[in-house]
């Protein structure tokens, strides 16, 4: 009987204050994780947008064609080569926004590790931090 009553006081953790915040703190970078990954699948799009414009804009055979090119809500015309510096220069924005998204998530993830490690030491088996995968 004294093995039984230690196996349910094994089971029966207690949950502080600084637990329920653990739990809450890797709930939300967990939800902060999924935003990110979203977003950096949004943004990986994107290079290849704007290299077609590159490859449609080496296509035309009028060198002094001037090109719109939109900035903010307004479009503004500029030369072809002009142009294609300044889609250049936005591809090379994006990668830096694409790498600076991934280091976030990286380092989200090191936290969350290390919170997944003091969880489960305090709780075992009672709590469940893997995702679903539904």
């Amino acid at each position: 009987m004294t093995a039984l009553m230690r196996k349910v006081a094994a089971e029966d953790v207690n949950v502080t204050f600084e637990d329920q915040q653990k739990i809450s703190k890797f709930a939300q970078n967990t939800s902060r994780i999924s935003e990110l990954k979203e977003e950096i699948d949004v943004k990986k799009k994107q290079p290849q947008n704007l290299e077609d414009a590159c490859d449609n804009i080496m296509l035309a055979d009028d060198n002094f064609i001037m090109i719109p090119y939109q900035v903010g809500d307004i479009f503004i015309s500029h030369s072809q080569e002009k142009t294609q510096e300044m889609l250049e220069d936005a591809k090379k924005d994006l990668q830096e926004e694409i790498d600076t998204l991934e280091s976030r998530v990286k380092s989200i993830q090191w936290v969350l590790a290390d919170l997944k490690v003091q969880l489960y030491v305090k709780s075992g088996r009672n709590i469940n931090l893997e995702a679903d995968e539904s």
